[in-house]
């Protein structure tokens, strides 16, 4: 299965197609951080050069096994390489909540969990 025309549903008839070039900007953003080369990237996910370079240049689509692998080694989620869930300031939200007290992170949960019953999605 490869990620081709995902959409994704966002309640009320919202949705988000993929965009394969935003997806290679996140992809080659993430390998750069790390100070990784293509070829040490092929090399780790058993693909072909050409192959990270053509996803980085969102010329290819990748399969969702791949998109796991890649993901784990570059260090994010799968959600930061197909839906740029990644803030400003560099930091994942999940970052940012691990920094705050339990208390804090009990508020934040309880308000994810309403927004997401009132979008239907719990």
């Amino acid at each position: 299965m490869y990620i081709m025309n995902l959409k994704v549903h966002f309640g009320e008839g919202k949705q988000m197609e993929t965009d394969l070039k935003a997806i290679g900007r996140r992809i080659y953003a993430a390998r750069v951080r790390l100070g990784m080369t293509q070829e040490k990237l092929a090399e780790q996910m058993d693909v072909s050069i050409q192959m990270i370079s053509n996803l980085e240049r969102g010329n290819k689509e990748i399969k969702i096994t791949n998109l796991i692998k890649l993901a784990s080694i570059l260090g994010t989620s799968t959600d930061d390489i197909l839906l740029g869930r990644e803030s400003a300031s560099g930091k994942r939200l999940d970052e940012k909540i691990a920094l705050l007290s339990e208390e804090d992170r009990r508020l934040i949960e309880s308000i994810a969990d309403r927004m997401l019953s009132d979008h239907g999605a719990f």
